[in-house]
This record gives C-alpha cells, sequence and structure tokens, in this order.
C-alpha cells in the first residue's frame, strides 16, 4: 500500500537548512539556521505551489559537516539552533551581536535567559521534552559532555571506565560535567521547539517535510557507545565488520564507508526496539522519510575492518520483512521512501514493492542512450520520486556543461530541441528549463528540483562530491539569486501538470 502522502502528485525542493541565508545583517552564521530565513522559504514554496520540503539528515555532524555521519541518531544539530529566535523569546539579550561571540556562549547565555525569564508553561514543556526523550537525551547529553572533556576523543578511545560505561565512572563523569550535561539537554528542547514549530508552520500551508535516515550510524556516536549491543563490535569497542558497497563501474576497490554493521540477530531479540525508537523519532521531525542505502536492509555488504579497501567485502543477508513488520505493527503505515540508486538487485526491488516503498529516478542517469534506462521519464512509475539530480550530484547546469557532444546531443534529441541549444543561460533558452518540465511532467507521483536547479547555478553551487575531502556540505544561497518571476514560472508548472492541489 502506499500511504497517503505518497498518494497524490506533489512537487518540492531540496534544499538543506545549513543552506539558508544569514538571519541578521551583522552575518553572525557559517551556517544557515532554522529561524526566519526557514519560514521565508516556506512561504517561497507555498507561492511557488511545491507542497514538498525534503532536507537532509538533521543531526548534530563531526568536524567534516556531513550530516550523514552524525553523533546521533536522535539528536538535533545545535548549529541549526536560531539565535534570532532565542532573542524574541526572550531569552537571549537583544544586543547587537558581535560575529566574533562563540556560538557556544550565546547558547549558553539562553539557557541563563531560560531559567531566568521562562514562564511555567515554558518550563513545564522543558521537563515533558526531557521525560519524554528519556530513552536517547540521557545517553547523549553524557557523551557530548565527554566527548568535550576529552577534546574530542571518540569514546572508544576514552578511559576504559568510561568507554565500557562502568556504572560507578558514569556516576563520577554525570556528576562532574551535570551543568555542560544539562546545557546540552536545554540545547536539544530548543532545537525541537524551534524545528517543530518550523514543521508546524508549513504543514498549516500544506507543504510536508520530507526528511532523511542514513541507514547506518557512525561509529563515534552516542548510539553505538550507548548501546553497544547492537552493533557488530569486539570488547574493546572496536568494528568486526564494516560497511561498504562492493567494486563496480566506478570504482575497482569499491567504497569503505566504515560504519559498524548491526547486530541483527540481537536486534530481533527485542522486536527491533531500537529502530522502532529511532522511527519514533524521525515521524516526530518529519511527514515521511527517505531511508539512505535502502538496498542494505536486503543484504549488506560486509568487509573485515582489517582491510584496507572494499574488494575482501561479502553479502550477507539484511532484516528484510521482519524489520518492516516490527515498525509497521508499532506505526501503522510507513511514509517512507527508498533509496535504490545504484546497482539493484530483483530481491531489492521485491522487498521495496511488497511494501509500497516508492524508489527514486534520477535524470542525470538517464541519458546513456538506451531506450530502456529506467531513468528515461518514459519508463518511470507512478510510485516513484523524480530528481534532476540529488545533493551527491553535480548541479544539472554543471552536468549540462560536462556533457560529451554525442549526449547533448541525444538529450535535445529526446527533449525535442535543436542540436545546437545553448546549455545554460542562453539568451533564448537553455536545457535546464526542459529538463525542469520534464521533471514536473513525469508520472512519477513525487518531483523533487534541488534549489540550485530553480536558480540556474553552475558546480560552484553543489553541495557534496561523493569520496571527496573537499569543501562539502557549505553552499549556501542569497535571495538575490531568486528572480523575481520564479515562484510564478514554477507555480505555473505545478498547475499544468496537476501537482499544485
Amino acid at each position: 500500500m502506499t500511504h497517503p502522502i505518497l498518494a497524490r502528485r506533489r512537487a518540492g525542493v531540496l534544499l538543506h537548512p545549513t543552506s539558508l541565508p544569514d538571519e541578521d545583517a551583522a552575518h553572525t552564521e557559517t551556517l544557515g539556521t532554522i529561524g526566519p530565513q526557514a519560514y521565508r522559504f516556506i512561504d517561497f514554496l507555498q507561492q511557488a505551489g511545491m507542497r514538498v520540503w525534503q532536507v537532509l539528515p538533521l543531526g548534530p555532524t563531526h568536524d567534516d559537516g556531513s550530516p550523514y555521519m552524525s553523533t546521533s541518531v536522535h539528536a538535533g544539530n545545535p548549529q541549526l539552533i536560531s539565535l534570532s529566535l532565542l532573542r524574541q523569546w526572550g531569552w537571549l539579550a537583544d544586543e547587537t551581536v558581535s560575529a566574533e561571540t562563540p556560538r557556544k556562549a550565546r547558547l549558553a547565555q539562553a539557557h541563563d535567559g531560560f531559567e531566568a525569564q521562562a514562564g511555567a508553561k515554558e518550563q513545564r514543556d522543558y521537563a515533558e521534552f526531557c521525560e519524554r526523550h528519556q530513552y536517547w537525551l540521557e545517553d547523549f547529553a553524557t557523551y557530548e559532555a565527554l566527548r568535550e572533556d576529552f577534546n574530542g576523543e571518540p569514546w572508544f578511545n576514552w578511559p576504559e571506565a568510561l568507554r565500557d560505561r562502568e556504572p560507578e565512572g558514569l556516576r563520577v563523569v554525570r556528576e562532574r560535567l551535570s551543568e555542560a550535561i544539562e546545557q546540552i539537554r536545554f540545547e536539544q528542547f530548543v532545537f525541537f521547539r524551534q524545528w517543530l514549530q518550523l514543521k508546524a508552520y508549513a504543514n498549516q500551508r500544506d507543504i510536508h517535510i520530507f526528511g532523511d535516515m542514513p541507514i547506518f550510524v557512525s561509529h563515534d556516536s552516542a548510539e553505538v557507545w550507548a548501546h553497544r549491543e547492537y552493533f557488530d563490535l569486539d570488547e574493546n569497542g572496536q568494528p568486526r565488520t564494516i560497511a561498504g558497497v562492493p567494486p563496480d563501474y566506478f570504482s575497482a576497490t569499491g567504497q569503505r564507508w566504515g560504519n559498524p554493521h548491526y547486530d541483527w540477530q540481537r536486534m530481533a531479540d527485542d522486536g527491533y526496539l531500537w529502530w522502532i525508537r529511532r522511527m519514533r523519532t524521525a515521524l516526530e521531525l518529519f511527514d515521511l522519510v527517505r531511508i539512505d542505502h535502502f538496498r542494505g536492509f536486503e543484504a549488506y555488504w560486509s568487509i573485515p575492518a582489517s582491510a584496507e579497501t572494499a574488494i575482501h567485502g561479502h553479502w550477507e543477508p539484511g532484516p528484510g520483512d521482519a524489520l518492516f513488520k516490527a515498525l509497521e505493527a508499532a506505526f501503522g503505515e510507513l511514509p517512507l521512501v527508498a533509496e535504490d540508486l545504484g546497482i539493484i538487485t530483483s530481491e531489492v526491488e521485491a522487498l521495496r514493492d511488497r511494501w509500497g516503498f516508492p524508489g527514486m529516478k534520477i535524470l542525470q542517469f538517464a541519458f546513456d542512450g538506451s531506450p530502456n534506462n529506467p531513468y528515461l521519464p518514459h519508463n518511470h512509475v507512478k510510485n516513484s520520486v523524480v530528481y534532476t539530480g540529488t545533493h551527491d550530484n553535480d548541479t544539472t547546469c554543471g552536468w549540462l556543461a560536462s556533457l560529451d557532444e554525442g549526449t547533448k546531443a541525444y538529450l535535445c534529441d529526446y527533449l525535442g530541441l535543436g542540436a545546437d541549444f545553448p546549455v545554460c543561460g542562453g539568451p533564448t533558452g537553455d536545457l535546464l528549463w526542459p529538463l525542469i518540465r520534464v521533471t514536473m511532467v513525469s508520472t512519477a507521483r513525487m518531483a523533487i528540483l534541488p534549489l540550485q536547479d530553480l536558480l540556474g547555478l553552475g558546480s560552484e553551487a553543489r553541495m557534496n562530491v561523493p569520496g571527496s575531502a573537499g569543501d562539502n556540505w557549505r553552499w549556501r544561497f542569497e535571495w538575490s539569486q531568486v528572480p523575481e518571476d520564479l515562484a510564478a514560472r514554477v507555480e505555473h508548472l505545478t498547475r499544468l501538470y496537476g501537482r499544485r492541489e
């Protein structure tokens, strides 16, 4: 069956909140937040007839900024907290904000302001939040406080008593770091409060929030530290096996991701409680959820942790239907989208289809010259989500500029355009908007466009280059880049192709 959110034709925009503009004129933030600019973006989506805002994972990141290797599967990234909203709430002094004032210090000031200014209802809300999320919040707050105390060292390098969570060691450290732990609790309360208010604002305007859940978990994360029994780790907390993908056309050695694998049998023994809790948080934050690397639920590539590459891995069976039966029993019909890109077997497709989960169609993968390419619009199926490209692709303008003449000629022929049609930014038109139009006309019920494509931006606006150590996850837009007629132009397409209502 198909979840009601996924049963109607809709369109949306892919934009992570970190890519939003500055929320104040002082330019105090290096990344976007979930404050006033996020509300303005929702207003733009409404004007454009868009019904979906897709974001990347919202968890706290490591130093590389990747939202796919978070320190928690439950927590929100405090970097996304809006200081402007904290001032509006009266918890942060309404003074001139200096770009030199550390964000951490401002959040600590907001905590003091909350203690001094919050009313009885807000205090109750805080207590209720801590109680409702206690199953992950206490471990996360302790983990984060310890990680800071050890100057960013991962938990598996901590002293043995803390690495192994010996009760007396935890009691002592929770007492010693009680203020830091309380600050982390407060920041999570603020994040959830701000995000859920933003989500409510979107939902009131018939806009759904489309989230993202990586299948695997970072080794250095609160969940692996707190629940080692659910992961394939040795007595020192090190992985025995790690995740990745096998060698393929794109890489002769495959990809070695480094995430520890789950002990699926142990998870099954208690009815997949860990996953039920994870999904509960996701469904609180999002209206629908994309599962990254969905194929790992059917079978996953298991690599010995000692191996330098992915070559010597092998396939192991995943939990398959058993996991989704447990999740359906807990939540009813699941609003999930399967990231089913790459080399996908018939068994993976069967698992996806048994549960009615839409897959993904990427136009940048479509034009290899074969009429049977599943990403070509004439091969799309209704129960799918079509994209021009994702956060891992180049922007469409960047991709178009990289095409050889043969591929460009085939693309122009497919779109019914002259072979000399300009790639992007031509005086009489370009290939970008015909691709946007064919995305919207697709039979796929959901169409998602990265904001970079709506703005006609090139490779300089790319969000991520997979496998690179470059300056990923840092791109931001400015409202000056948004043409005055863009919302109307997009709204026309959403109405024309039945994605408006």
